[in-house]
């Protein structure tokens, strides 16, 4: 089962929608009205965290969930998603000063994990004026991928199966979110347990 957190984000159902193209249960949550106690009841399978709007450490439980089910369950978090990871391990966010809403941009990537079979570059999405800084950067993570202006657009943990895009791979306007997504759901949790 896949638990999609909800921060009340337009494209929510549109994740939905896409996951439920790999015939996976999908459970759906607001981020404020959910704990961990509920979460590990649940017991998901893989954990994604939908965008939204704000700044990720003043909403809900988001980057403590992010804390503790690292290690535990795979997680992707999808542009605010993205943020919520890089914050909840130490990760400065900044506004972008090359934001433009829905444009589709080149997606530079290392090949790995949930971009692993991918094209490079490819065509992607994205909606979110917040960015993850290359300043200060946590040890804890990796960059993943980049924007021809060296934008930090995905990252992930180094130990663990946690995963953030800074673009919206379920976007029709994204070339191989399909792909993106099917890469997540395939890799096992009991491996990073």
């Amino acid at each position: 089962m896949i638990l999609l957190i909800d921060h009340y984000d337009s494209f929510t159902y549109n994740i939905v929608q896409a996951f439920g193209r790999f015939e996976k249960e999908i459970v759906v949550k607001s981020y404020d009205e959910i704990s961990i106690e509920a979460i590990e009841e649940l017991n998901p399978d893989h954990i994604v965290i939908s965008s939204g709007s704000g700044r990720p450490a003043k909403e809900g439980i988001t980057c403590e969930l992010i804390r503790f089910f690292s290690g535990k369950v795979p997680i992707l978090g999808v542009g605010f998603g993205c943020l919520a990871i890089a914050e909840a391990y130490g990760g400065k966010v900044v506004k972008t000063e090359n934001l433009l809403p829905g444009k589709p941009f080149d997606i530079f990537h290392d090949g790995e994990s949930i971009f692993a079979g991918m094209r490079e570059p490819f065509s992607a999405t994205r909606y979110h004026s917040l960015i993850v800084s290359r300043e200060d950067f946590p040890e804890t993570l990796g960059i993943s991928a980049w924007n021809s202006e060296d934008e930090v657009m995905g990252i992930r943990h180094n130990d663990y199966s946690v995963e953030g895009v800074q673009f919206n791979p379920e976007s029709i306007m994204t070339e191989a979110g399909e792909q993106l997504l099917k890469n997540f759901i395939e890799i096992d949790r009991v491996a990073w347990n």
